[in-house]
């Protein structure tokens, strides 16, 4: 990296870059502490999204348009794919760029203009940042260096695949892991991740299956490959920065089967909510159907339900049904 000598105003400003990036205030906040070293007057983040291999714009102020597709026309430019490769910011007008920026900025009044690829500190590429300036001196060589040292920083921003928000309802003393609908698992936000959901390939298509619904929430149990039992909460969520993609947290911790019930109750159980018989249920779990009439009499006396559609409700409720992954 070029040597560049940092004043205690650019030493402040750039400190207070992550603290914006890493507490409430986010973008604006850490666009705020930049805007006291570099006289930019327009930014949009755009992130890469690893599922589709497509960029697109997350967020920007100081433009009067941004056009929809101009994220993926200027990442096919060779400029930019070398940018890339070197890691460096991008200025307006390097040989290759002049059509994009007659396009996409100069109607709109941008003299001055910094493109810079977006990497975290361990390498993955997560997007890119457009900084815009009235200034035709805005981004000197210095801006460019400053602005290639702050970018790694600034990558936590558009990086996809770990944050998530908008989680509702995530309850306390649960670990969890959210999934979009393409099956991209990503850590939720202030919530101790799960290893149990990482390690069970079949909870992506749970959580696609609940995403395709038009249920808000869903609770069940689950027996996990250690033959612990769980308790299980899905949510809806928006994941990844600002809730732009659609998605679901799946919450668990680790239980007693309620009501003293045992596991061959809760397949029972699972099953009367599902609306079958006492002999599709002999069949579907190999039991005779005496014996299956045996178990509901006990579930009912555990439960204290009289029908069952009271034993049902009360499953649903409560989440007594076993989770089908």
């Amino acid at each position: 990296m070029d040597q560049i000598t940092l004043s205690p105003r650019h030493l402040h400003a750039f400190a207070e870059v992550g603290f914006q990036v890493a507490g409430r205030s986010g973008i604006p906040g850490a666009m705020r502490a930049l805007r006291e070293v570099i006289a930019l007057e327009a930014y949009e983040f755009v992130a890469y999204d690893p599922v589709t291999e497509q960029h697109r714009s997350l967020v920007s102020d100081g433009y009067t348009r941004v056009d929809g597709d101009a994220a993926e026309e200027y990442v096919r430019l060779d400029p930019y794919r070398r940018a890339m490769d070197s890691r460096m910011p991008l200025v307006m007008g390097a040989p290759g760029t002049e059509r994009y920026f007659r396009r996409h900025l100069e109607p709109y009044g941008w003299q001055a203009g910094l493109t810079t690829p977006l990497f975290l500190a361990e390498g993955r590429y997560t997007g890119l940042l457009h900084l815009n300036s009235r200034d035709p001196g805005a981004f000197s060589a210095q801006a460019s260096t400053l602005i290639r040292a702050v970018s790694p920083t600034l990558a936590h921003v558009t990086d996809l695949s770990r944050c998530v928000v908008d989680s509702v309802g995530t309850p306390p003393g649960f670990h969890a892991a959210a999934f979009d609908r393409a099956g991209t698992r990503r850590d939720v936000t202030g919530t101790p991740a799960s290893a149990a959901v990482a390690a069970e390939p079949g909870m992506a298509e749970l959580a696609r299956e609940f995403i395709d619904s038009r249920e808000l929430n869903r609770r069940g149990l689950w027996l996990d490959g250690t033959g612990q039992w769980r308790e299980v909460r899905l949510l809806r969520a928006g994941v990844g920065p600002h809730g732009a993609i659609q998605g679901a947290v799946i919450a668990e911790r680790p239980c007693a089967l309620p009501y003293e019930l045992t596991g061959r109750e809760i397949e029972v159980i699972t099953r009367v909510a599902l609306g079958d018989s006492n002999p599709q249920i002999a069949a579907a779990l190999v039991l005779s159907v005496r014996t299956v009439t045996t178990h509901l009499e006990h579930i009912f006396a555990k439960l204290g339900c009289e029908s069952r559609t009271r034993l049902t409700t009360r499953a649903l409720a409560e989440g007594l049904c076993r989770l089908s992954l």
